[in-house]
């Protein structure tokens, strides 16, 4: 039986930066990284517009988007004023992005508790969500 999946992903992204400045100093190691200029896959001639630093869930198997973005923001929440160090100095953006497969009809619940609005206003991201 298929299941609605949910991946959730936080992304520190800017034109160019080096990216084990940013693995140093959150003292977290990404789940994907990419460089401005990289191919990407399955893509022979389309090239990367920006470099990003993502930590992710990968696609897990839930009904509440909650769950993934607590594992994401319980690995960053304490990392803000770093966030925003890294930042400010390497003119960057970040965003989370939550992108769910609705499998058979069975929608996710889609709520931001208070603790996650919180982390993401203290390092101004933003959210994108993909059906």
């Amino acid at each position: 039986m298929n299941k609605t999946q949910v991946n959730v992903y936080f992304s520190l992204f800017g034109d160019d930066f080096p990216i084990d400045v940013d693995t140093e100093k959150l003292e977290v190691t990404p789940t994907e990284t990419y460089k401005k200029g990289d191919l990407i896959p399955n893509r022979t001639t389309v090239v990367r517009k920006e470099t990003s630093w993502d930590l992710g869930t990968g696609y897990q198997g839930s009904l509440d988007v909650n769950d993934q973005l607590q594992k994401i923001v319980g690995r960053l929440k304490n990392k803000s004023s770093i966030i925003n160090e890294v930042k400010k100095a390497y003119f960057l953006e970040c965003k989370f992005f939550i992108v769910i497969k609705i499998e058979m009809g069975n929608t996710p619940g889609l709520f931001l508790n208070k603790d996650i609005i919180k982390f993401a206003s203290s390092i101004e991201a933003e959210f994108d969500v993909d059906l």
